[in-house]
């Protein structure tokens, strides 16, 4: 699973080889020392047995005895001697990633490649997403954890006005819009993000609708104004920051679901929505990663859902 966000234009790469335990620690201290658009960090199960791999992608060439000593503290001095630092073209490593992914689904919500739109079954909301430059194709458990959110609020409210910051791909947007037949308005840091997102929008039908911008946070004109369902996946600590913001933007009845957050950062992203009025209505957990629905007043005896893939 991917643990960060694609840094632009990925440059330099470092892979590793360990097991479980040592891959999940790496790739976390990974992504807590840089900065998310600078380094990304992928921990995944191999297929010939019970090892797993560490792919670490870099916007520009590492420090690589800086990443070393990470590697250590993180697992240990043999550990950090497996690794392998190489250079990467641009789209390899996404489209690497991607190669041979099997749909997923949300309820109606389809996210599948193109060798896979025979799946599709009537009535389901078909959002096709092919290798990119920004991650976020319902695969990985965040996104996923989004998408079987909005099919659950789906059951029970219509949305009018609907962000997404931190858009990446543009498949929660796309399925929000797909979905509820409204205006999402939505934006990322990444222009090269933006720039796949708005063609993945035009591409599944949603381009009227799903117009990303570039933008830092929600400071755009563009996504100023009211809303009463808003997604951010992104990383715990944009997510604190972005709490006043967001809440800004939230209408008296408005649901907010976050991800891109680890178990670990629950308790200190919560605190920061807390602090601007909203309780903890759900929570799902998706391989370790877990995604919140948020509301304002109440109390927080939330369900914690472990969902399934």
């Amino acid at each position: 699973m991917l643990e960060g966000l694609p840094p632009n234009n990925a440059s330099h790469m470092l892979r590793l080889d360990c097991d479980e335990k040592r891959a999940r620690a790496v790739a976390d201290l990974i992504v807590e020392t840089f900065e998310p658009t600078e380094t990304a960090a992928a921990a995944f199960e191999l297929d010939d047995g019970p090892r797993w791999s560490v792919e670490v992608y870099f916007a520009s060439a590492p420090d690589e005895a800086q990443i070393l000593a990470l590697i250590e503290a993180a697992a240990d001095a043999e550990t950090a001697r497996a690794a392998r630092f190489s250079t990467v073209a641009e789209q390899d490593w996404v489209e690497n990633a991607l190669a041979g992914l099997a749909p997923v689904r949300a309820g109606r919500v389809l996210v599948h490649g193109a060798h896979d739109r025979g799946r599709r079954r009537p009535n389901d909301i078909g959002i096709e997403i092919e290798a990119a430059l920004a991650f976020g194709t319902g695969h990985h458990g965040t996104t996923l954890g989004c998408l079987k959110a909005l099919e659950r609020i789906a059951k029970r409210r219509r949305p009018r006005r609907i962000l997404d910051v931190g858009t990446g791909t543009g498949v929660l947007a796309i399925a929000a819009a797909l979905l509820f037949h409204q205006r999402v308005a939505c934006g990322d840091i990444d222009p090269v993000a933006v720039a796949t997102a708005s063609a993945n929008a035009r591409a599944n039908g949603a381009g009227a609708d799903v117009r990303p911008v570039v933008a830092t946070g929600l400071r755009h004109t563009s996504l100023q104004g009211q809303y009463d369902l808003i997604f951010a996946n992104i990383l715990a600590k944009p997510l604190r920051l972005l709490a006043p913001q967001i809440a800004d933007a939230a209408t008296a009845d408005a649901e907010l679901v976050l991800s891109g957050l680890l178990a670990r950062d629950v308790r200190g992203v919560l605190d920061a929505y807390r602090a601007q009025g909203f309780f903890l209505a759900e929570r799902g957990d998706i391989d370790g990663w877990a995604t919140l629905v948020l509301r304002r007043g109440g109390s927080s005896s939330a369900p914690s859902l472990s969902l399934p893939r």
